[in-house]
């Protein structure tokens, strides 16, 4: 893989650098030549977690000297059962008792777009009850970050859980539907693994939804190990994207198949800082 195609690259650092406690992947990220990083919720059991030990992430962050460009809003027990909460109406309440806290942490790093993870389908409601949960709660969500002037995002996920979004059209669906509403600061999360995974075609949902790609993610499949580990044409897939005039980050979130920096190789370590790459502006 080339990754010449100038776009900006960061560090999910709840994918890599696991190899380290999580407040201390921030500085490994940097130490790796990262300087944005993003996070999936990092307390996967507390939607409002303890004020220390929010403080204790935020120091992490900034002591690290990177900035926080994305993070998930509270989706659950990713590893376990969960795969967001925000549709399910058991749980509705934990997403949004989550909102204030993670648009505070966003707000003191300067955070600029929210993953939403959308949730499972459950056997206590029907698929259009939850869908209009959802398209509430995202409502609630677009409003709280636009306060800070964030982004909400919207992504497929792939794997054997009973999740409601699978291709680029669902999520765009869902996003054109909240956007509706008046929540312009709404889009999709193109995770270009996901989509390969649920045997959608990545090259066709970059063409027809360029226009409201907020965020990409990228793994290879199969595996979603890094670039290269698998099949997928993520050289292709990214030149593309850029030709049709995507210039926000692609965030690198997949499972090493060694160590993080081993799995690094294939991305320059000048091309992993916004201060000296050849990346656009956005």
């Amino acid at each position: 893989m080339n990754a010449d195609h100038g776009l900006r690259f960061l560090a999910n650092c709840s994918m890599l650098f696991t190899e380290l406690p999580l407040l201390e992947r921030p500085a490994a990220a940097r130490a790796a030549g990262f300087d944005a990083i993003e996070f999936w919720w990092p307390w996967p059991d507390q939607p409002t977690p303890p004020q220390a030990e929010i403080d204790a992430f935020v120091a992490a962050v900034r002591d690290a000297g990177v900035q926080l460009v994305g993070l998930n809003f509270f989706a659950g027990d990713l590893a376990g059962p969960d795969a967001g909460v925000l549709s399910i109406p058991s749980r509705s309440e934990e997403f949004r008792a989550n909102l204030p806290v993670a648009i505070a942490i966003g707000e003191q790093l300067g955070v600029s777009a929210f993953n939403a993870l959308y949730g499972v389908r459950v056997d206590s409601a029907t698929p259009q009850e939850q869908d209009e949960l959802a398209r509430t709660n995202l409502g609630l969500a677009a409003d709280a970050a636009a306060y800070i002037g964030a982004t909400v995002l919207v992504e497929p996920v792939s794997g054997p859980k009973a999740y409601a979004l699978r291709t680029a059209a669902d999520a765009v669906a869902v996003v054109g539907r909240v956007r509706a509403d008046g929540h312009d600061n709404v889009g999709f999360l193109c995770d270009l693994f996901h989509l390969a995974n649920n045997g959608d075609d990545p090259a066709a949902a970059v063409a027809a939804h360029t226009g409201v790609i907020a965020h990409v993610q990228i793994a290879d499949a199969p595996g979603r190990g890094e670039p290269g580990s698998g099949g997928l044409d993520l050289d292709a897939l990214l030149t593309d994207l850029a030709a049709r005039g995507y210039d926000g980050w692609v965030g690198l979130e997949y499972k090493p198949t060694t160590t993080t920096d081993e799995s690094l190789t294939w991305l320059p370590i000048e091309r992993r800082s916004t201060a000296t790459s050849t990346s656009r502006t956005a």
